[in-house]
Order: C-alpha cells, then sequence, then structure tokens
C-alpha cells in the first residue's frame, strides 16, 4: 500500500486518538463566528497506518508527544522545516525491523571491495537515469553520459559521477543557460532542494524499514552527517526528482518562490510512478525494493543492488 505524504503549513495542533492522527485547526476552533457544531466537527483524523511521512512547516504547530510515539512506532518519517519553510530535521524509528541487531552487524561488517562495487552500480543507475532525463526533456543525445555510465569503475575511481554531472547540469534546464547546482545558488535550486529532501526522507525511512543504519554509507563518510547511506541510495533517484521540477518549471512562470501550490506539486515525489525490476511501480514502494536489495547484499544473498529507471 502506498503511504501517505502529509504536509502541515497553518498553526495547527496534532494529537493521537484510537490510532488515528487528529488534526485539529486553532483558526476555527478560535473563530467566534462560527457555530460551535462547525467547530467541533472541524478535526480531521487519518489512520496511522495510512501514513509515510509528515511534514510540519509552520512554528504554531503543536504536536503530541503520544503522536510522536505513534508515528515513529509505525516507521512513519517526521520532517521539521525551518524559519525559510525549508525541510531541516528527521526523525525516524531506532526499531524499524525485527532483525535489526544482525543487520547492523552485517551492514558494519561489510567489506570495501563490496562496498565499492554497490558504488560502482549506485553512480551507474545515476548516470543512465540522468541520461535518459536528459534524451526526454531536451531532445539531445546523451550518448556523452551513457559512454561516461558504461565505464563506471569499482568504487568511482576516475569520479565519473562528477564529470556526468557537470555535463547533465548544463544541458538539463535550456531556458537557464547559466545554471549553476548548489543549495544556495538561484531558482531552481530552490525546487531541487526541497525535492531532495523529500527524497531523502522516504530513503532513511526505508533504510530503517530493511534493518539498516542510515548513518553508515557504502560511499559517504562525513561525521557530522547521520544519512549517509540515504545519501547514497538516493542518487539515482534524484533524476525522477529532476523531471518533476522540470514539470512545475513548464506550469509556473515564476518559481523565484516556494509557493504552496509548488509544494504541493513536489509533494507527489512519493507517487511517481518508475520502472523496477520490470515493474511499473510508484517511487516509494520502489525505494523499499532498493533498500531492500541492499540488505540482501549485506548479508551475502546477493552482490547486485535494484535500482529503478524511468518507464
Amino acid at each position: 500500500m502506498i503511504k501517505k505524504t502529509l504536509y502541515f503549513g497553518n498553526p495547527a495542533y496534532l494529537s493521537l486518538n484510537n490510532k488515528q492522527l487528529v488534526v485539529k485547526l486553532p483558526e476555527i476552533e478560535k473563530n467566534k463566528e462560527l457555530p460551535e457544531v462547525v467547530k467541533k466537527t472541524s478535526g480531521k483524523t487519518i489512520p496511522i497506518e495510512d501514513i509515510g511521512v509528515v511534514i510540519l512547516d509552520h512554528k504554531q504547530i503543536t504536536i503530541t508527544q503520544a503522536l510522536i510515539e505513534a508515528l515513529l512506532d509505525n516507521n512513519v518519517a517526521l520532517v521539521t522545516c525551518n524559519d525559510k519553510r525549508m525541510p531541516t530535521g528527521l526523525f525516524l524509528s531506532l526499531q524499524g525491523n525485527n532483525t535489526q541487531n544482525e543487520r547492523f552487524r552485517k551492514q558494519i561488517e561489510v567489506s570495501q571491495p563490496l562496498k565499492k562495487q554497490l558504488w560502482q552500480q549506485t553512480v551507474k543507475a545515476k548516470i543512465e537515469n540522468q541520461a535518459t532525463l536528459l534524451e526526454s526533456q531536451t531532445n539531445q543525445i546523451a550518448k556523452n553520459l551513457r559512454k561516461m555510465a558504461s565505464e563506471v569503475k569499482s568504487g568511482d575511481s576516475d569520479n565519473n559521477e562528477a564529470q556526468a554531472a557537470v555535463f547533465y547540469w548544463k544541458r538539463i534546464f535550456p531556458s537557464f543557460p547559466n545554471f549553476v547546482r548548489g543549495q544556495d545558488e538561484d531558482p531552481p535550486n530552490n525546487l531541487l532542494n526541497y525535492g531532495y529532501a523529500i527524497l531523502r526522507a522516504i530513503v532513511a525511512r526505508s533504510l530503517v524499514a530493511s534493518g539498516l543504519l542510515p548513518i553508515y554509507g557504502i560511499f559517504h563518510h562525513n561525521k557530522y552527517n547521520d544519512y549517509c547511506l540515504a545519501d547514497d541510495i538516493m542518487e539515482p533517484y534524484r533524476p525522477f526528482v529532476d523531471q518533476q521540477v522540470i514539470e512545475i518549471m513548464k506550469r509556473n512562470e515564476n518559481i523565484d518562490e516556494l509557493t504552496l501550490d509548488i509544494k504541493r506539486q513536489l509533494l507527489q515525489i512519493p507517487v511517481i510512478d518508475v520502472k523496477i525490476n520490470g515493474k511499473k511501480s510508484p517511487l516509494m514502494i520502489a525505494v523499499s525494493q532498493t533498500t531492500a536489495s541492499l540488505a540482501k547484499c549485506f548479508s551475502g544473498e546477493t552482490r547486485k543492488i535494484t535500482y529503478p529507471c524511468f518507464i
């Protein structure tokens, strides 16, 4: 079942009742002009088991400890936003899988050669998806990217990922010929940043569900980053976010500001259709297949990680 992504961008009181997330809106409850019957029926409930991601994007949101506990018990990714209304924090369960301790041990003990092979597969899948998107959106033949993908070595020792990025970002947004990819650079970086934050939460949530520690990456290593493995595994999924951003740009003349409407469109990322294992699947479900295959790689059952491609 596809889990829901819930976004709260206004003052709200979020609580738990009978395994349901209860939403109450102070603006309605404190409105003296509304009849009491309207106020009493204004609360909305959502079953906890139906939720995958919750995004809190307002300083006047109150959430109870009981609800936080229930969300984490059900492996929901709880994302908080900063004063610029960009995702900045992530809460995840520490008990996402009943064989977690054994999987933690195997993950930590995985050999360096296997890590390098998995990173090779990851980079190759990312570049291939970048090539497909570039060809579909710009009508440019991406044979250079295809060649880079085919030549990725173990551990990406030649840094083909970076070379592909330079080629890709110069061409993927034709209306922005001087585009530079960066956290603090000009639009559409704001859309990419928001979309990647959502993707990161989805991947981190799925890693925990597969009994893996998001902190121990196969390539990324940073003592200040608790989500190195999520940053590794999300790489081949980034072009799907890029595609969503391109579609948003086609429908919106002004992308300087992340409006509520643009955020709503970016929140559709979990249900984007991708192709994985030869079948069409929503992105969130595909991510779970990817992380499950990664857990099997760590346990020695296979040496191939499963990644998606465009339909």
